[in-house]
């Protein structure tokens, strides 16, 4: 079998496992994303492993020493409008089993296939599924499996915005896949997006700089899911009914017209996460957390980071009808960050005089600070 045989063996097998694209690229130079200027700029909020894997993430010779190459794949999870306007809105990835864990089986048969066809031992390569130091949506975009757009995701021609990504980096040396190419429009940061700014100018917190760049500190994803403290009041009201993670610069751009619902042969659906009442997860007790949100990526948030966002969302909705249940989580929860959460929501549905009594009693300074900004708001 001829070396470009077997690599087109090899990606047809990878197609197989499940992986809606297979795309390579040569690790030959490290991709022009500019890592260090969003680190110094503070982009990255305090997510404090960007920096600590900096150095491993622009030079992949450090994470599997002599590799040549990356195996980059990626699986869509786009599906049709799921949730309702009136019902708390999640991230669309959110609505599957955590794909960490479900895409992970398929990275090992992968790991199987190069000893298969290539010899290769575990010390040859690294798999990853968003969980490494590895800059994959710009190998991705070195690869050919779409283009960096100005709201920074990986755009597929085929998929729209819609991929989770996994990367392998190996030494094996495989022929590098074209990237995509534009006569009129070559820059790395939206290279097919034209004039269109349709992303940037929808972002309900202002969470764009730059094209291509995310201030973190701003993005609904990172306060809804990576942000384990205090939401910033200012960015309350833009979260709207966004309980988990946003999609909204994704789900605006032109590109996605052309997207179509995966195999997702690699993915589990929990659609029924978006039918869940409001009402519903701010009484949720931590054993029917634990049972609803089980092997789903909410896992991560914990009950109290899903009660916080619940708060938000309810404090945006309008709906006095929560007051009674944000009442209790205001005065009596155990922990602080929900309770400070709570109380904003309260004086937003207007119930903020109920709250006298346990504005006397608090003690907690998260909760106290919620206090004096609505005492000065006022």
């Amino acid at each position: 079998m001829s070396a470009t045989d077997r690599q087109e063996e090899l990606r047809r097998r990878l197609a197989a496992l499940g992986f809606d694209d297979v795309r390579f690229a040569r690790l030959d130079e490290a991709p022009t994303a500019p890592l260090r200027a969003w680190l110094t700029a503070g982009h990255h909020a305090d997510m404090h492993w960007m920096e600590r894997t900096a150095e491993k993430r622009l030079d992949p010779q450090l994470v599997v020493a002599g590799a040549r190459s990356v195996i980059m794949l990626g699986v869509n999870y786009w599906a049709e409008k799921i949730a309702a306007p009136t019902r708390p809105t999640w991230a669309r990835y959110a609505l599957h089993e955590d794909y960490h864990d479900t895409i992970a089986p398929a990275l090992d048969e992968a790991g199987r296939l190069l000893g298969e066809l290539y010899g290769a031992t575990r010390d040859d390569y690294r798999a990853y599924t968003d969980t490494g130091p590895v800059l994959e949506r710009s190998w991705a975009a070195r690869a050919g499996l779409g283009f960096t757009g100005k709201n920074a995701m990986l755009i597929s021609r085929r998929h729209g915005n819609w991929l989770f990504l996994a990367a392998i980096l190996t030494r094996i040396e495989f022929a590098p896949d074209a990237p995509v190419k534009n006569d009129f429009h070559t820059r790395d940061v939206g290279t097919l997006c034209g004039s269109c700014t349709r992303c940037l100018e929808a972002c309900p917190t202002a969470a764009f700089p730059a094209p291509g760049v995310v201030d973190a500190r701003r993005c609904i994803s990172y306060q809804t899911i990576e942000n384990k403290g205090v939401i910033p009041r200012a960015l309350r009201a833009g979260i709207g009914q966004r309980i988990y993670g946003c999609d909204v610069c994704l789900e605006v751009c032109p590109w996605n017209r052309f997207a179509q619902e995966g195999r997702r042969l690699l993915l589990a659906a929990r659609h029924d996460l978006a039918e869940i009442p409001l009402a519903e997860i701010l009484g949720l007790t931590p054993e029917k957390f634990a049972a609803v949100f089980r092997r789903t990526p909410m896992k991560r948030l914990k009950l109290t980071g899903l009660l916080r966002n619940a708060c938000i969302v309810a404090g945006n909705s309008g709906d006095t009808s929560l007051l009674p249940q944000l009442t209790a989580l205001a005065t009596a929860h155990a922990a602080p960050l929900v309770r400070a959460h709570a109380v904003w929501a309260v004086f937003r549905l207007g119930g903020g005089p109920a709250l006298a009594a346990t504005a006397a009693s608090e003690t907690d300074p998260l909760v106290l600070a919620e206090f004096a900004a609505e005492a000065a708001a006022t």
